[in-house]
């Protein structure tokens, strides 16, 4: 049966909390997560279903350092942007030779799809690490959750294929059409279809929330848009793209989503 309530928590991981030793922390991220527990437990029971995405990471990935290497064999530092043109005119190799075709067709396709280039980030949320699990205080509250209601969280790994980026919690930047880990499963467009309210939090503002309702929003239409709520006390925007958040905001509230603190919303 569809859940008539569900939650959509996207990457609310400790490699993006603003705490020690986290790899890519986003600024608010610990305590948007420390309201979204709370929000949880207090509201919970009226919860029907909750979903949470959470990347995962092999040490080798297209946006990670040990992938590049310049002419003289050096990796990029993070954050260095890699374009079409910095492959195609040779300033960025793939390290591994064997890559190096799939290296460009990758960034071009970015451009083509009219997506951000590709940026080297930090290597977060890697497989089996601290920074792979969610938040303790969240963590503590989806399994009172599971406790109380009987129900399970269902738990959606992401960016297992180490060929593409997945900022969306939906689909990967560039989509690989033999790994279906890269597309939007028909499991999860059908439950964000058929659920009556929508409520979605997580990280961050600016890039993992942003894309993943944007796909949302392209996949499955206006209709899903208007069911959304987002708790705009439950995310946060990365260190200098503060500004990118705040488009994405008006944008989709120009569509219809609401927004909401999780402190105020009530669920009937």
């Amino acid at each position: 049966m569809p859940a008539a309530t569900q939650l959509l928590v996207v990457k609310p991981q400790n490699d993006f909390c603003d705490v020690h030793c986290a790899a890519l922390p986003v600024p608010g991220a610990n305590a948007d997560l420390q309201r979204l527990a709370a929000f949880v437990d207090r509201c919970g029971d009226r919860i029907g279903r909750i979903q949470v995405m959470l990347e995962f990471r092999h040490p080798l990935n297209i946006s990670h350092a040990s992938w590049w290497q310049d002419a003289a064999g050096q990796s990029p530092v993070p954050f260095t942007v890699i374009s079409r043109d910095d492959v195609l005119h040779k300033r960025w190799y793939a390290r591994d030779p064997a890559l190096q075709a799939l290296a460009l067709a990758y960034v071009c396709a970015l451009e083509q799809r009219g997506r951000s280039p590709l940026i080297v980030r930090p290597e977060h949320c890697l497989i089996g690490s601290w920074g792979a699990g969610v938040q303790l205080d969240l963590h503590g509250a989806l399994n009172r959750w599971c406790r109380r209601t009987l129900r399970s969280v269902t738990y959606a790994p992401l960016g297992l294929n180490s060929n593409t980026e997945h900022y969306s919690a939906l689909q990967a930047e560039v989509p690989d059409l033999t790994d279906a880990r890269t597309m939007a499963s028909d499991a999860l467009l059908t439950s964000l279809a058929e659920t009556e309210h929508l409520i979605i939090a997580g990280q961050s503002l600016s890039h993992g929330l942003a894309a993943t309702v944007y796909d949302i929003a392209a996949l499955l239409g206006p209709s899903a848009v208007r069911k959304m709520t987002l708790l705009v006390d439950c995310t946060s925007s990365m260190a200098g793209f503060e500004e990118l958040g705040k488009r994405f905001l008006a944008d989709l509230v120009g569509r219809g989503m609401r927004v909401a603190k999780s402190t105020e919303l009530q669920l009937a």
